[in-house]
Formats: C-alpha cells, structure tokens, sequence
C-alpha cells in the first residue's frame, strides 16, 4: 500500500452566510454566502492547542497530502513535508488546509454560482486581497473551536498569507513558517502576472470573463499564463541541468514552430495540463491579490504587539522572490520585537525548492514545530 494512504482525508466545507459572518471585503464590497473547502490530518488536541494550519502557494487546493480512499493514491502537493512522521506530523499535530477564496477547487470564486443571479460569478465577483483570504480562513478555524494555532506554514503566495495571519490576528498566532516569500511583490513580479493576465485576456474565448456558460473556456491563453509563471517559479541552473539545449527530436533542427527543444516540449506540457484543473478566472483575482499585497499595509496595527515566533526560509537560486526580500522580512520583525529564525537554503530548483524533497528544509521545520509545541503550555 502506498505511504500516501497511512492519511485518509475527505474534502469538507463550510459554508456562512448571515451577518456577522458575511465577509466585509477590505474594498468595501460584501460577500456572501461564502463557501470554503477544506481537509485536516490527524487528531484536534482536547485542549485544541496542536493545530497547524498549511496554506497553499498561488494554484494549489485544500489536498495537501493523505488520500480520498485506499485505491486513490494521488499525492497531495506537500506530500514530502505533511504525514505521519514527517515534518509536519499528523501523529502530533492536527492539520487544515483550506482552498482559498477566489479559488476554483471548492472555495467560492469567480467561476461559483452567484445566488443573486443564478449564474457564475465571472467578473462581477469582487477583487480580494491576500488579507481577504485570511479573513475566511478565521472564520473556518473559528468554526472548527481553535482559539490559537499552534503555527501558520506557507510559500510563495501562501507565505504572504501565513504573514498576514500574523498581522491581521496576531493573538491566534504562537508561530509562522512563511517560506520562499515576500513582504509585497517588485515590479519584475508585478510585470510577469500582468503578461500572464494579458494572455488570458486576450484570448477570444475569454469574453470578458463570461465564458462559463458558452461551451468554450480561454484555454489557451491560460496556458501561456502558465508557462510564463512557470518560467518564474525554476532558474536557469535547474532548467539547464533539466533540458539544456536538448532538442526533442536528438538529430537535428526541425525548421519549423513546433516544440524543438525538450523546454519548449516542457513549457507546453505544463500549460496545457494546467488548463485541466485550473479557472481562468480564479488566476486573474488570485495574482492581483498578491500584487496587492504589502505588508505595511497590516503590520503597523498587529505586529508590533504580537508574540510570534517566526521561521523564514529563502532559497539560493529564487529569484522570483530573492533571498534579499526575505532579509528586508527578517530585520523589519527583528525592529518589532519578534523572535525570528532565518536560514537560506541552498538549492538550484528555484522558486519552487519549498515544494521539493531537501532534508536541511524538512529538518529545520521538524525542529522548529517540535520546539514550539514543548513550550506551548508556558504561555497557557
């Protein structure tokens, strides 16, 4: 039986809908009934005083790792990182992972049926921020009785949610792992997610976000999104010891516009599969949220007084968000008082090293839960 079956999980939802629990967005605009989907790994604590709450990076669902039956093995995206004895251990700690707001795997978003219509939201769905996402995911953890989370864990987009956490309500937090991330995007990030969305936008079958009910789906302008971020989440030393100058065919130059070279082959394989799982639209909202995202912004309220014990991870070769981004993090919580461990990692695979197996990450997140769930019972 495969290791990924010792966790069964099922997708779950909660669903809120009245005041006070309709979501007041930060643009001013409300929203609901609201819909989030979820799984958790292992036992909740009678006290409920060992739950880790994993959120995904820009793309990712509620499935972070386990099972939906013993004959579906499919792994989780932190499969590596979340199960019985790993880093994350579901033996230990009680896990949620929800699919964010605005996302397509559950979670109400653009492509959800509005009540007041009957029909997909499209682009009448209002623009969220990352702190718009937290603030549903609170209502979840509220939901499911945890007053304080043992530790907020995330990348990428998901670090900038794990920061926001700790910024918008600081007094669930006892600790936050934001990995590969960012206190707000640069230019560069910005200038790659407006390619992305201009490619969606600019496919016919787009029609300005109604397409839902129209038989064809911008499929192709969400796959060159995705091969342009895709781009951003590898470097140049991991697609050059991946594809080099390979040529698909080993012989010679086709002389043609088909894929030639095995990266051309790669970047297509990755669109067009992406296509398969993903809304169009969700991609739109979800990379303008983190556009908008900057720390500042929450911080000066939260942070300041929170008693948070922080672990930021960087990688060598991410230069979507350089190790320098994390820096800027650390010493802006080192100014606040917080208690922070940094460690940069070195690794060629890019942006996407968090999600890969590396023992001196798995280690340092080991190390790090097991110290805070010793002395979580200090501060009651």
């Amino acid at each position: 039986m495969p290791d990924v079956c010792a966790n069964l999980v099922s997708k779950q939802f909660f669903t809120f809908a009245e005041p006070p629990h309709e979501l007041v967005l930060e643009s001013g605009e409300r929203l609901g009934p609201v819909t989030i989907a979820y799984e958790t790994l292992g036992v909740l604590a009678p006290d409920k005083d060992n739950a880790i709450l994993v959120v995904h990076a820009l793309t990712g669902d509620s499935h972070v790792a386990g099972c939906y039956t013993k004959d579906d093995a499919r792994p989780g995206w932190w499969e590596i990182m979340v199960g019985p004895g790993k880093a994350i251990d579901t033996e230990r700690y009680f896990v949620i992972c929800a699919n964010v707001l605005g996302g397509c795997m559950g979670s109400t978003g653009p492509s959800s049926l509005n009540p007041a219509t009957g029909h997909p939201y499209g682009l009448t769905f209002p623009l969220l921020t990352i702190g718009d996402m937290v603030a549903a995911q609170k209502a979840l953890v509220d939901h499911l009785g945890i007053a304080r989370l043992l530790a907020v864990v995330g990348g990428s987009v998901g670090g900038m949610q794990v920061l926001a956490w700790c910024a918008r309500y600081p007094e669930m937090v006892r600790a936050a792992i934001p990995l590969a991330t960012t206190p707000r995007h640069s230019a560069q990030s910005i200038a790659f997610n407006e390619v992305a969305r201009q490619a969606i936008m600019a496919d016919p079958h787009w029609r300005g976000g109604d397409y839902y009910e129209q038989g064809a789906k911008p499929d192709l302008g969400l796959a060159v999104a995705r091969m342009i971020g895709h781009i951003t989440y590898l470097s140049n030393e991991s697609m050059r010891k991946k594809f080099g100058r390979q040529l698909k065919s080993r012989d010679a130059l086709s002389f043609h516009f088909d894929a030639g070279f095995e990266v051309e082959s790669y970047l297509r394989y990755q669109g067009n599969k992406f296509v398969e799982r993903f809304d169009a639209n969700s991609f739109l909202y979800l990379t303008k949220a983190a556009d908008y995202f900057d720390l500042d912004d929450y911080a000066a309220a939260g942070l300041s007084a929170a008693e948070i014990s922080f672990l930021v991870v960087a990688f060598t070769s991410d230069w979507l968000y350089p190790t320098e981004q994390s820096r800027t993090l650390v010493r802006y919580l080192k100014r606040n008082g917080m208690d922070v461990s940094f460690c940069e990692i070195e690794s060629d695979w890019g942006h996407d090293a968090f999600l890969l197996p590396n023992e001196r990450l798995h280690s340092l997140v080991a190390a790090f839960l097991s110290r805070v769930f010793r002395e979580r019972s200090a501060d009651g």
